[in-house]
């Protein structure tokens, strides 16, 4: 069974989808340990990793190179991996890019907005795709900062029919990223594959945080959506088991965590 197709039996089962960001071979073994479902290679490790203010700054090396590593200590754990910003623009690009990072590891890729036809053109050629819909990191500048998106009844209904296009398109998991939780809830109950929440309420079929964000690890500020999984733990080990069983049982994320 591929990876995706394991996920949307997870979504039939009403199975939780447990995912973290990983950069790294070490804490790819501490995830799987943990019982994570499958890990994201982001590209905010330009923020965590890097220092940068945003991800606009990663490049197809960097993703290569941390794609490489965190694949070396997944064992049968899931690889996602982010086409960085501009590396996606055009078909032949994805593509070139997206087999780059398949070589190195991943067993799918990510991408931001909605680009039906870059989707449909990987897929064609035996790539697996994840999504990403609402705040897109690699756009904040014309999204004029970090905001929550789809909070208008304009802007919720583009997302969705964005959610059917990539859908049809061939994504097999899509990321929603700070979106009210109602409108998550609405999507996650009109596609047949899984969705992914970041900032986007409890209704998802499956969870994704920023380790270092639920680590406590970041020196920056916390997203309103994050929970520090090691405060209070004994190790980082227990706090990866913690954030897992949470995803799970549904604790995380709470109305705190959550956007109207």
């Amino acid at each position: 069974m591929t990876p995706s197709a394991h996920f949307s039996a997870m979504k039939t089962r009403g199975e939780k989808i447990a995912v973290l960001t990983c950069y790294d071979a070490s804490f790819a073994a501490l995830m799987q340990q943990a019982g994570l479902d499958a890990l994201l290679v982001g590209d905010s490790l330009g923020m965590v990793l890097q220092g940068g203010k945003d991800t606009l700054g990663v490049s197809m090396h960097d993703m290569r190179y941390h794609t490489r590593c965190v694949a070396a200590g997944a064992g049968s754990l899931p690889v996602i991996a982010d086409l960085p910003a501009g590396s996606d623009t055009d078909t032949r690009a994805a593509l070139d890019n997206a087999r780059a990072l398949v070589a190195a590891g991943a067993h799918i890729v990510k991408l931001e907005g909605a680009k039906t036809e870059v989707v449909a053109h990987l897929v064609a050629h035996g790539i697996a795709v994840c999504g990403h819909l609402g705040f897109t990191p690699q756009s904040v500048h014309q999204l004029g900062g970090y905001k929550v998106q789809g909070r208008d009844a304009a802007g919720a209904e583009r997302i969705l029919q964005d959610a059917l296009a990539l859908q049809a398109a061939g994504i097999g998991l899509l990321v929603l990223e700070m979106v009210p939780a109602a409108l998550a809830a609405r999507i996650s109950q009109a596609l047949d594959i899984p969705t992914i929440g970041i900032g986007a309420g409890p209704d998802c079929d499956g969870q994704v945080l920023v380790l270092h964000d639920m680590l406590g690890a970041y020196p920056g500020k916390t997203p309103r959506f994050a929970r520090n999984f090691l405060a209070g733990s004994a190790s980082i080990q227990a706090a990866l088991t913690g954030y897992v069983s949470a995803v799970k049982d549904g604790s995380f994320p709470a109305a705190e965590h959550s956007f109207s």
